[in-house]
Parts: C-alpha cells; sequence; structure tokens
C-alpha cells in the first residue's frame, strides 16, 4: 500500500474516531507516578495518548500551514473523509475541533496504534465505527499543518 494510502487511512480513522463520538467530555484512569503527572502513555485527560501535552495554537491561523495541511489532506485524507459531517469510508471532519483538543488530535494522528490500544475514547470509538486506522507516520509538523487545516474548516480563526 502505498504511502498516500496509508496516510489517508490514518487520518481517517483518526476522525472516524472522533466523529463517531458524543459530546461527553472525555474519562481517563490516569495511572499517576509520585510526581502526581500521568504515567507514560497512558492516556491524559482530554489529550490521549502520547507526547503532545501542550499544543499552542496560532491566533490568526497560519496560512503557510493551513495551505500544507490542505496538501497533506488532498493527498492522504480524502479518499476517506470528507470536509463535512457527512461520512465516507471515515467521518467527515466537521466539527473535530469543537469535539476533540488539539493535543488529542496531534497525538491521535502521530501515535494511532497507542491510542487506538489505550485510549479509552478512541477504543470505544473503534468499536462503534468499526475501522481502525493504521498508523501514517507523520512527522510532528506534518501532524501539526493537518491541525491547523482542520481549525480553518472549521471556521477558527
Amino acid at each position: 500500500m502505498g504511502t498516500k494510502h496509508v496516510f489517508i487511512i490514518l487520518i481517517g480513522t483518526i476522525f472516524l474516531l472522533s466523529a463517531c463520538g458524543s459530546n461527553q467530555q472525555p474519562t481517563s484512569n490516569n495511572q499517576k507516578d509520585t510526581s502526581g503527572t500521568p504515567a507514560a502513555n497512558t492516556p491524559a485527560p482530554d489529550k490521549g495518548v502520547g507526547k503532545f501535552t501542550d499544543v499552542k495554537l496560532t491566533h490568526p491561523l497560519d496560512e503557510t500551514m493551513v495551505k500544507k495541511g490542505e496538501a497533506i489532506f488532498n493527498v492522504k485524507c480524502m479518499a476517506c473523509h470528507k470536509l463535512t459531517d457527512e461520512k465516507l469510508v471515515g467521518p467527515g471532519w466537521k466539527g473535530i475541533t469543537d469535539r476533540r483538543t488539539p493535543e488529542y488530535i496531534m497525538n491521535f494522528v502521530t501515535n494511532t496504534d497507542d491510542m487506538l490500544n489505550k485510549d479509552p475514547n478512541a477504543k470505544a470509538l473503534l468499536e462503534v465505527c468499526m475501522v481502525r486506522m493504521p498508523n501514517q507516520n507523520l512527522t510532528d509538523d506534518e501532524a501539526r499543518e493537518i491541525l491547523e487545516f482542520i481549525r480553518r474548516n472549521d471556521g477558527k480563526n
């Protein structure tokens, strides 16, 4: 399977999982170490599983990142996702930023397998959606560009 298809499936699954959920706040059964911080590779409330714990958003949107994110979407995502709320193979992307935090989205697109295996919200959504998104091996920069494009799609500025 080509890199293009793998990336499309990855992004699709991320948003499939996000779109299939309700507006409920994510729950967590974090294990804490003695410092009071979440143990490694355990879900953080609203942030999922992964290294992203504090994503700084730009205001206004970074247009360069938006354009790069759109290019990634066109190559790797649009075969499975629409920019509306309509499901294709995966869920539509509209409203994702209203349902999930930037950290959750970034962790999902860069740490897909751990999210699907360990995050209770991702696991629950996978049971409903029945599509497992493969890891697209996105760089952190590519994931951030996708996030910025998604923010534009959701009317954020």
